[in-house]
C-alpha cells in the first residue's frame, strides 16, 4: 500500500511540474523553430548599455554659431565622454537608410556564430540596389556576410542574415524593434533589416539613437570594428559560392587621417547619411550626419571642428583641394 502512495505522489509531482514549466517548454519549441537547430548559439549573452550622449537642451544646440552644417540632423561626440560637441536637431526621427545595418550587424553577432553558415534565397538575392552581389543557394558564413553588409552594404548580405538568424526577415525585425528598446533606443522603428525604403512604412531613428547604436557596437564588439575599418576584403571562392571583392563604400575612410568607418547610408527618403569613427592623439570621435546634399564635406567639417576643439589640427591636404 505503501509503494502505491509513493507511486502517485511521484506521479502528482511529475504532472504538476509539467503544467508548470509548459509555458517555458512550449517557448523554447517555438524558439528552436524560428532561429533553427542549435538554437543556443543564437542566444548568446549580451552586453548591457550604459552610455548615452550627456543630455543637452535642444534649444540651444552647441555649436550652431561655429558651422555650417545644412544636414537635416547632426551630431558629434567624444566616444570617451559623452561629450556633445556639436549638434543640430539631434533626436529628430529621420529615415536613415543603411545605417540602419548597424542593428542588424549587431543581432548577426550576438545571435549568431562567425562561422555559422546562411543559405542566399530568392528574396535575398534579388532584393535590388546596393549588392554584394549573392545568387540564390550560395552559401555563406556570418563573417563573410558581415564584411558584405558593412563594406558595400548589401541589401542581399542583409536579408540573408536576417532570414539565418529568425527564419524570416519579419521575425528579424521583430528582434531589431525589441534590441532598440532594450539598448535605450526610444526614438527608433525598424521595418526591415537593409534600410530601404518601404511604401506607407516609416522607418526612422535619430542622430542620437545612431551614435547611441554605433558607440555600443564598436564597443563591445571588437570584430564589428575590425569589419568596418577595412578597406578591401576578398573573400575567395568555394564549393559553395563564388569569389567576391569587396570595398569599402565608407566616406572619408581613405582620405581623412584618423577615420576608421563606420556606415554610409543613402535612399530617396533619408537623402545622404553617414556615421563616422574617427581618433586622432588621444582623442576618439563619434559623428553623424542625416539628411545631408553633402555628407562628406560635411562630415569633415565637423571632424575638424571636434578635433580641434582639444587642440588637434588634423593635415588633409586631399581634401582641401
Amino acid at each position: 500500500m505503501g509503494k502505491i502512495v509513493v507511486a502517485v505522489s511521484i506521479l502528482v509531482i511529475i504532472v504538476s511540474g509539467f503544467f508548470l514549466f509548459k509555458d517555458e517548454i512550449s517557448l523554447k519549441f517555438s524558439q528552436s523553430k524560428v532561429f533553427g537547430e542549435n538554437t543556443s548559439t543564437r542566444f548568446a549573452p549580451t552586453a548591457p548599455n550604459d552610455w548615452f550622449p550627456k543630455l543637452y537642451d535642444q534649444s540651444k544646440d552647441k555649436g550652431t554659431s561655429d558651422l555650417n552644417i545644412y544636414a537635416k540632423s547632426a551630431l558629434l561626440v567624444n566616444f570617451d565622454t559623452g561629450d556633445v560637441l556639436f549638434a543640430k536637431d539631434a533626436k529628430a526621427k529621420l529615415p536613415a537608410g543603411s545605417t540602419i545595418k548597424i542593428m542588424t550587424a549587431i543581432l548577426a553577432l550576438e545571435r549568431a556564430k562567425l562561422s555559422d553558415v546562411f543559405a542566399v534565397s530568392e528574396k535575398a538575392a534579388s532584393v535590388g540596389e546596393d549588392s554584394m552581389n549573392l545568387t540564390s543557394g550560395e552559401q555563406l558564413s556570418v563573417n563573410d556576410l558581415l564584411y558584405g553588409l558593412m563594406l558595400v552594404s548589401g541589401n542581399d548580405a542583409a536579408i540573408t542574415l536576417a532570414e539565418g538568424i529568425a527564419g524570416t526577415e519579419d521575425n528579424f525585425v521583430v528582434m531589431m524593434n525589441e534590441r532598440a528598446k532594450s539598448l535605450g533606443l526610444s526614438n527608433t522603428f525598424f521595418v526591415n533589416a537593409s534600410g530601404l525604403d518601404v511604401d506607407k512604412r516609416e522607418q526612422f531613428t535619430t542622430a542620437y539613437d545612431l551614435v547611441t547604436m554605433s558607440r555600443y557596437a564598436w564597443q563591445n564588439y571588437p570584430v564589428f570594428a575590425k569589419i568596418v575599418s577595412t578597406e578591401h576584403k576578398v573573400i575567395e571562392a568555394n564549393d559553395r559560392h563564388k569569389g567576391f571583392d569587396l570595398y569599402n563604400d565608407t566616406n572619408l575612410l581613405t582620405s581623412y587621417p584618423g577615420v576608421r568607418g563606420i556606415k554610409p547610408g543613402f535612399t530617396w527618403n533619408a537623402g545622404l547619411c553617414l556615421v563616422t569613427y574617427a581618433e586622432n592623439g588621444d582623442v576618439r570621435l563619434l559623428a553623424v550626419i542625416l539628411g545631408s546634399d553633402d555628407r562628406r564635406g560635411e562630415m569633415k567639417e565637423l571632424l575638424d571642428y571636434g578635433f580641434g576643439k582639444y587642440g588637434i589640427k588634423v593635415e588633409h591636404p586631399g581634401l582641401d583641394l
